[in-house]
């Protein structure tokens, strides 16, 4: 298997190669579930194709907590078939798929309660093990412990005394979404699929009443491309019904988005060695080790404004502030906040009205000829909702398919990932980094980081860090360019790195040199830079000024202020 790029050529190639021949299976939606379908169909031998309206993982799926969990609390809710398949899931990316992008990550309970809490709580978190363990995918995490009230202030002495009695400490995984979304669809690319971002399908081709194809209109040039395909598959998670509504046809169910917010504080401001989960009389509190970075969220509350922009208002954020500074020993303050994010869960609606009580399971649906709908789930179970997706349109294809084998099919840089990790102090001597360097490519790119240092080698400049970004080398915004489909200065800033959550200025201080950096990959002129970081810096001045804003209706104003440098 040859290793895909996704740059500028290759992305027109395949929007070309998509209008050439009829599909058999076209991808709309370019987020976690559309890109592990892709890859599903490729991987079967289908003909296949995958067109994204903005940016790979540009809405829910690069603005998740960031973990690869088997939902702990849905064991309380009595939902076990839910928690059994992400937890073997979880084992499954951690051991087979994905080890250089799915990493292990503790997290302490505290106790509250003496007898009781210990003995429930303990039960489940048990019970949790359990399950993991008998899926066959459990043995890469330690199980659960018990600790006492110092044991657990030892662990974690950012917490106040008298916030609890003891604890438990047990471990899930986390990942970088939008990472592992650029990664799955470059995985498909390798395996044959055509794959092109900034490309919106407008209408569906019909004839008679059956789906046969879509019209896609290339958002950067204007071009219109004709894509017919035996298949449709509709993954675009909370525009679901939206994209329903080009074929006068709403569906068998209705997708409703819940918001979640989530602030970066610096690592400095909480002193622990590990993460945390809090209750909250609405759901659950995570503070989640990153880098040299805690995220804190989420909230879960009904949003019905713009989808592509969901805004994080100053009541979101005192709402997180307010609960984590419950349990700390020195309270967070606005000033402490480095980045806010918000994203928005596509759930299944049903007749709750509370967005935390309605369902993270996913669905099928195949609601006209040719067309089939997938929506809902987790972000841990996208393989299992791509197979299902994929299982129902093979049997629009009247011929015999092969099954899913994507349980077997290791994510691009997976491959070598844990002998060169041996082979790291090594690697960074031939390249003249510092070791800890090779370690942040490695926990990145894989095996594919001689990629990178290849990039190092023809120009060594580019292995200097980002300046005012330090985390990052310059070699990464180019290679976000050329290898990983990055089109504006936005994708490189907010999804190819996290820089615009990870600094206090949001990455306007760098944005002109990653700008220039990326330009002749892009073919940009003088003026396109200028215009790339205008648009980025009122970007942010709209975000900034959105998370100043009482409430929702106010924050999304704000936040539109800013219109997208491709108009949509």
């Amino acid at each position: 298997m040859k290793t895909a790029t996704l740059g500028p050529v290759q992305r027109a190639e395949a929007l070309a190669r998509m209008a050439e021949r009829e599909l058999d299976i076209l991808v709309v939606g370019g987020g976690v579930v559309g890109a592990g379908t892709v890859l599903d169909a490729a991987t079967r031998g289908l003909a296949t194709g995958l067109v994204e309206a903005r940016d790979w993982a540009a809405g829910t799926s690069s603005r998740s907590s960031k973990l690869i969990h088997g939902g702990l609390r849905y064991l309380e809710m009595l939902d076990f078939a839910l928690v059994r398949e992400a937890l073997k899931e979880r084992g499954l990316l951690l051991e087979r798929l994905a080890p250089h992008l799915v990493k292990p990550v503790p997290f302490l309970y505290p106790l509250q309660h003496h007898v009781w809490e210990r003995f429930y709580a303990g039960s489940g978190v048990a019970l949790y093990d359990a399950m993991s363990l008998s899926s066959g995918h459990g043995r890469g995490l330690p199980v659960h412990r018990h600790l006492s009230h110092k044991r657990a202030l030892r662990v974690a002495p950012c917490l106040r005394k008298d916030a609890l009695v003891g604890a438990l400490q047990y471990y899930d995984a986390q990942m970088d979404d939008a990472r592992f979304v650029e990664t799955l669809v470059r995985t498909a690319a390798s395996y044959g699929a055509q794959v092109a971002n900034g490309a919106r399908v407008v209408d569906f081709l019909r004839e008679g009443e059956r789906v046969v194809g879509a019209r896609v209109e290339d958002v950067e040039s204007g071009g219109m491309y004709e894509v017919r395909a035996r298949q449709i598959v509709n993954a675009t998670g909370v525009w679901t019904d939206d994209t329903q509504g080009l074929i006068n046809e709403r569906g068998q169910f209705h997708v409703r988005a819940s918001k979640g917010i989530h602030l970066v504080v610096p690592k400095d401001r909480i002193h622990s060695t590990t993460g945390l989960i809090l209750r909250t009389e609405k759901s659950v509190l995570f503070v989640i080790p990153w880098g040299r970075h805690w995220i804190i969220g989420t909230t879960d509350t009904d949003w019905d404004l713009d989808k592509a922009h969901p805004a994080a208002s100053s009541a979101d954020i005192d709402y997180l502030l307010e609960h984590v500074n419950s349990v700390l020993a020195t309270p967070l303050t606005r000033d402490d906040v480095e980045g806010v994010y918000a994203g928005l869960r596509p759930l299944l609606a049903g007749e709750s009205d509370a967005t935390s009580k309605l369902s993270r399971e996913h669905t099928v649906a195949h609601p006209v000829p040719g067309l089939v709908v997938v929506a809902g789930g987790k972000y841990t179970t996208y393989r299992v909702m791509a197979k299902d997706a994929v299982d129902e349109a093979v049997h629009g294809l009247d011929r015999r398919v092969a099954e899913c084998v994507t349980e077997d099919v290791p994510l691009l840089g997976a491959e070598g990932y844990r002998a060169m990790w041996n082979a790291r102090a090594r690697i960074a001597a031939r390249a003249g980094l510092h070791v800890a360097r090779v370690e942040h490519l490695l926990n990145r790119y894989g095996s594919l980081t001689e990629e990178l240092l290849e990039l190092v080698v023809a120009d060594p400049s580019l292995g200097e860090p980002l300046t005012g970004a330090e985390d990052y080398l310059r070699a990464e915004v180019v290679y976000a360019c050329t290898h990983e489909g990055a089109r504006h200065l936005d994708d490189v800033l907010t999804r190819r790195t996290r820089i615009s959550i990870e600094t206090f200025d949001r990455g306007t201080g760098c944005a002109r040199e990653a700008a220039e950096l990326m330009a002749p990959a892009l073919g940009w002129d003088f003026a396109q830079v200028d215009k790339e970081v205008a648009h980025y810096e009122k970007r942010v001045e709209a975000e900034r000024e959105s998370q100043r804003q009482p409430d929702d209706l106010t924050a999304d104003a704000a936040r539109l202020g800013a219109p997208d440098i491709v108009p949509l």
